[in-house]
């Protein structure tokens, strides 16, 4: 690699690339098709319609990800950063799709991402109030927040199963987190930085030697599948869903800054606003095209972060490559479904590897910190224990309605503002400046 050229604009051999965007791919597919799985169980949709919607998702999260990797006309980061579906939108859309049905939806949808896409440079604006201390700490919920997704895939993925936890799962599990252990310990270079991706082919082979895998999916798919504009009908404004929708993004906006900063830690490049404004544009165009083209809200995927903190490889063309892989997923279902064939604790496994070095990289940001004379402490400690609440006790704050409930339905934006708010009142000074030291002190006003 030339000294000259940062190491997230490094391209690599093609066959490099595209391993390591399938690694993401894989890592993050479960998680992608999870959305239109509840919201077509929700609605009553018959699986012809799923089928359509998983496949429109697919389509709209690879045209996402190249948004937001490549940068066309000032929209998109250019980081390593996979688009996904925001889990944040999952209840208000039912309860949109329950009353007016999917126009409705995707109305709404089409809406909050030009809302998003119109207040993205006014909104970076917070970037200031996201110093080291408040950077570790958000980063560190989102890695221990992701852990129980990688637990219930360990599990066997449906925590009401009967067979769920089984010792069987369980086993599969640990034995794909010892392969991923094994082949990123014992090799060096290529072979280490697809650790995970070896991880799940030897643990997905091994599944189905035990017939613990199932391929029916693929041989019913269909080859080609083309996800039309308005497949459902024209799309119909709401104003209750649209300002509905509006309010989840703006949460999820907050999430996303969060995310962007973890990755620019990662990767070791600075996340300034235009940076930020930038990403965030690419969040709303990429909102307003999933509701042209059925799909949902994106934003940012935390899940695929931990993977190029274990990889070490930080090139943006190496997750364009995994929006090309999503977007042939989208058009070919049977390519689709053999990735879906994957069994869950296999996933569950390489999940458990992957997010916990999320949680790794905030408390190594953390540990840069400066903890004495001041409330820094008491910052990170408040800001994980409100963070954490909806993970331990998911239905602590099942009372709450409306946007009380969007907002703290998240452990990650509660545990954000919070470190946040609390960096603001208790160290007053620490967001007067825009750059602060190593150890997250502000420097001296001029």
């Amino acid at each position: 690699m030339r000294k000259d050229i940062h190491p997230v604009d490094e391209r690599l051999p093609l066959g490099q690339t595209f391993l390591y965007g399938l690694q993401h791919v894989l890592a993050m597919y479960a998680g992608a098709v999870a959305v239109p799985l509840i919201l077509a169980n929700a609605l009553g949709l018959d699986t012809k319609q799923l089928i359509y919607l998983i496949n429109a998702d697919l389509f709209t999260c690879g045209i996402a990800t190249l948004i937001q990797t490549m940068g066309p006309c000032k929209i998109g980061s250019k980081l390593p950063i996979i688009q996904g579906v925001t889990f944040a939108a999952v209840t208000p859309m039912i309860m949109i799709g329950k009353n007016g049905g999917l126009t409705d939806i995707y109305g709404a949808v089409i809406a909050a991402g030009l809302v998003v896409f119109l207040i993205a440079p006014y909104f970076s604006r917070l970037i200031r109030f996201f110093p080291p201390v408040v950077t570790g700490s958000v980063i560190t919920i989102i890695g221990i927040s992701l852990l129980p997704v990688a637990v219930r895939w360990a599990g066997g993925g449906n925590p009401a199963a009967k067979d769920f936890g089984d010792v069987s799962s369980l086993l599969l599990a640990l034995l794909v987190l010892a392969i991923v252990i094994l082949f990123y310990r014992c090799f060096t270079g290529f072979l280490r930085n697809i650790s995970v991706l070896l991880g799940l082919i030897v643990g997905t082979i091994i599944a189905a030697a035990l017939g613990e895998t199932n391929f029916s999916a693929i041989g019913n798919a269909a080859w080609v599948g083309v996800t039309t504009p308005f497949s459902f009908g024209f799309p119909t404004f709401n104003v209750s869903a649209v300002a509905a929708m509006i309010l989840v993004m703006l949460v999820v906006m907050t999430e996303t800054t969060g995310d962007f900063i973890a990755v620019g830690e990662i990767v070791d490049k600075e996340i300034d606003k235009e940076t930020l404004t930038r990403g965030l544009r690419a969040d709303g165009f990429s909102t307003f095209l999933g509701g042209i083209f059925n799909a949902f809200p994106y934003t940012a995927f935390a899940q695929n972060i931990g993977l190029i903190s274990l990889t070490n490889v930080k090139s943006r063309f190496v997750v364009a490559a995994s929006g090309c892989i999503l977007v042939a997923l989208g058009l070919f279902p049977k390519l689709a479904a053999l990735i879906a064939s994957i069994p869950a604790p296999v996933l569950g496994g390489a999940g458990l590897a992957m997010f916990g070095m999320v949680a790794a990289n905030g408390i190594k940001t953390l540990s840069k910190v400066d903890f004495n004379g001041n409330y820094n402490v008491l910052v990170v400690g408040i800001s994980l224990a409100m963070g954490l609440i909806p993970t331990a006790m998911p239905n602590f704050y099942s009372h709450l309605t409306g946007a009380l409930q969007v907002i703290f339905d998240s452990g990650i934006t509660v545990g954000s503002l919070t470190a946040i708010i609390l960096n603001a009142i208790l160290n007053n000074n620490a967001v007067t400046e825009k750059k602060a030291d190593v150890n997250g002190q502000p420097l001296p006003t001029k």
